[in-house]
Parts: structure tokens; sequence; C-alpha cells
């Protein structure tokens, strides 16, 4: 089987982890729109290329070579940027396309009260941002179908890991203990992001695939646990009525349920942290919570 060559549109947190975990699974192209961050998609295994919602020469010629296609762009108004850059392209002008790869949001959902979901699930999203995300899936989707090649959704949770979890927010003075009553979110740690997509890729895979852990829990429960570990007591509970929250913050709040991973699960992945205190431990004791890299767990800066 010839080597892959996997493009990454909008190689943020999530791509970053996926080019780590599969530096040698072939060449790996990642775009951004700030030259800045070139280094550290090069540190990940990515070759680096600017993306503005233009597509450029460069851009065209990884593409023409391009064996599986990752997209973790947000849509905005104007719809998703990518499709509306790069349709024509991937329709007519990536022959070696076997494969692509939507990430999206389990807040397609909405709000269902608490109550479980599954991929069966109907959406029906509260924010604009939701809504904006509905519609990319079934245009990333309908392309699919039109080109001939499958697509994979993958719904994903609140994503942490190294550099972007409770120890760190509590070590910065930053995490708080925010109650609601019944209210619960799912997580999902960037090492299982990068698992499932490459489980994915590996089949050529289609389908919608949430992505997320097997344990939604209370939001202060994950803090308190990572307080735990490091020894300290956790912040003050602040009832979610009085809280000082931006409006987006807030959003996140507007929705609550309870998300099950059981296509990603049926297609044979397992997860490497199904629960937050697994990957918390993991963490701790690997001293690579703050940002990646491997340290004492008991230095504190």
């Amino acid at each position: 089987m010839s080597e892959k060559q996997i493009f990454i549109f909008g190689a943020g947190y999530s791509g970053k982890a996926f080019a780590r975990a599969n530096k040698d699974a072939g060449t790996i192209f990642g775009t951004t729109r700030a030259a800045e961050k070139f280094e550290a998609l090069r540190q990940a295994g990515i070759q680096p290329l600017l993306f503005d919602g233009t597509l450029t020469p460069e851009i065209g010629d990884a593409l023409e070579k391009t064996t599986h296609l990752v997209v973790s762009v947000a849509p905005d108004e104007a719809g998703d940027p990518v499709l509306n850059a790069a349709r024509e392209t991937i329709a007519a002008k990536m022959p070696a396309l076997q494969w692509i790869a939507y990430l999206s949001t389990v807040g397609v959902y909405g709000d269902h009260g608490g109550d479980w979901v599954d991929e069966t699930a109907e959406c029906r999203p509260v924010s604009k941002r939701s809504m904006m995300r509905v519609a990319a899936e079934q245009d990333w989707l309908k392309l699919g179908r039109d080109i001939g090649r499958p697509v994979a959704i993958l719904r994903l949770s609140g994503i942490y890991g190294p550099g972007r979890n409770a120890l760190v927010n509590l070590d910065n003075g930053t995490a708080r203990r925010l109650i609601k009553p019944g209210q619960v979110f799912n997580r999902i740690h960037c090492d299982d992001i990068a698992g499932a997509l490459w489980h994915l890729l590996q089949d050529n895979r289609g389908g919608i695939f949430n992505v997320t852990d097997d344990v939604p829990a209370p939001p202060q429960d994950v803090v308190t646990y990572a307080a735990g570990l490091m020894g300290i007591e956790p912040p003050p509970e602040i009832p979610f009525e009085t809280a000082q929250l931006s409006p987006m913050a807030r959003s996140f709040y507007g929705e609550n349920k309870r998300v099950a991973n059981t296509a990603i699960k049926a297609a044979g992945y397992r997860f490497r942290f199904p629960d937050y205190r697994s990957a918390f431990d993991r963490m701790w004791a690997d001293g690579n919570w703050r940002d990646g890299e491997a340290r004492s767990p008991m230095k504190r800066s």
C-alpha cells in the first residue's frame, strides 16, 4: 500500500496531538492562520502551511497528493471556510483522496435535559455556533456522496489534555467550581481524539461517531479531583446563578446531556482514557500535565 499523505485543515490542539501520535504514518501537512505557529506545528511533525480562507498554490500542490483529509476548522456566518475555499479542488483536483474526516462537536445535540444521547439522537442545537456545525456536517456528508468518498463526522466533547486541564487551571489560579444542580458534561482527552481518528482513517471508515468519554460528570467534580491529586484545597463553590461568566461560557451550561460513544466502540476503538480520573492520574504521574513535557509532578511554578 502506498504511503499516506494526510492534510489537516486547522492543525490546532487536536491536530497536533494526532500528528505527534502518528509521526510514522506518512507525510502530514497542516494549516494555521499565523506564521508564528509554524514552529509548533513542525515540532509536532506537521509541515505547516498558511490558510486564511484562500487556497494558496502550496496548499493546492499538497492537496493534489493527499490521501486523507482532516478538517478541524469551525464554520462561521459565511459557512464552512474550507468548503467555501476548496470544494471544487476537493471534488476535481484530489485524485489520490480516499477519506475525509470532519471534527465537529457534541453541541449539535443541543439540550436533552440530562438524558443520554447517541448518534441516532435528534440534533436540536441551541447556540448559533452549534447550528452552524449541523449545517457544516451536512455539507461535508453531501460532498462525500457527490464524489463517492467516505466521510467520518467525529463529534467531540470537551477537549482536554496536557496544557489544557483543571490541573493547569488550579496551578495558575483560574480554576472555579461552578455549581449548577444536575449539570453534567462529557470530556475527551486529546490522545483519544488522535486514537479514534487514526482508527477510522486506517479503514477509511465513514459515518457519525461521538468521540467522548464514558463518564459524563459535573464540572466541579473534575476540579475537586484535580485538587486532590495536587494536595491542595479546591476553590470555593460558586452558585451558577451568581457566577460572572461570558455569554459563551454561560451558553455551554444551557445544554445538558449525557453523550454515549456507541458507534466508535462498535467500530472497534478502545479508549485510552475512558474517564477523567484515569486521565488525570496519568498526567499527574507522568508530570506532563502542564505542556506535555514530563517533569517532576511535585514541581510547582
